[in-house]
């Protein structure tokens, strides 16, 4: 096993996987999936030897934060991106993106962010724009319901998250939420009357980001 303060690598013969501390936001569907891939106590606590390369592909791949990925050392196929971009509005929590992702100051060293993330919404993050779990200290309750659909929107290409200074997240390109796109800005700061959506309220409460 080795680490860069931040990233844990655990060495395996066909793969090492890597775990990104300041990304978890301990789901759990690691801990919680068949096999003995993860197991909680055991040191090592991933051991990438215990499992064949399709179930460690399949257990790092539903990390919903980006935290988790895979570098294979055997020649087969790595992550890629989902054919569509999706943005699920969590239940009182999180933004959690899949696709083929652009994330504006996404760290170099979790690769995994190219295909999954869990974006801060509740405004209290110490990541931001990542989620660290502050919504829960928070007692941020928003049920997450996305209104009305808008047009339909083509599928395919990157997906572009940007950050309007100490305002919303801008999302461009094609994706859907639950089934929206284009181009939508997606409130951050815990604020708006009319979440998911930014309304102006982080310049009323002086929301700061960066």
């Amino acid at each position: 096993m080795s680490t860069d303060k931040e990233v844990f690598t655990y060495d395996g013969r066909q793969a090492d996987v890597s775990w990104h501390g300041a990304l978890c936001i301990h789901v759990q569907e690691c801990g919680r999936a068949k096999g003995e891939l993860f197991v909680g106590g055991r040191k090592p606590w991933c051991q990438p030897d215990l499992a064949s390369m399709d179930e460690v592909m399949d257990v790092v791949s539903r990390c919903p934060t980006g935290a988790l990925s895979v570098e294979r050392k055997d020649g087969g196929p790595t992550e890629s991106a989902e054919p569509e971009n999706v943005v699920v509005v969590t239940n009182n929590g999180p933004l959690v993106v899949r696709g083929d992702l652009q994330i504006e100051g996404a760290p170099e060293n979790a690769p995994s962010l190219k295909f999954r993330a869990s974006l801060c919404r509740c405004g209290e993050s110490k990541n931001k724009p990542f989620c660290d779990n502050s919504h829960e200290d928070a007692g941020f309750k928003e049920h997450g319901a996305v209104g009305e659909t808008g047009e339909p929107v083509d599928s395919g290409g990157p997906l572009r998250i940007g950050k309007a200074p100490n305002g919303p997240l801008l999302f461009s390109g094609n994706f859907s939420i639950v089934s929206s796109g284009a181009r939508v800005a997606l409130c951050r700061c815990g604020q708006s009357n009319n979440k998911p959506f930014c309304d102006g309220e982080h310049k009323k409460v002086g929301f700061e980001a960066e």
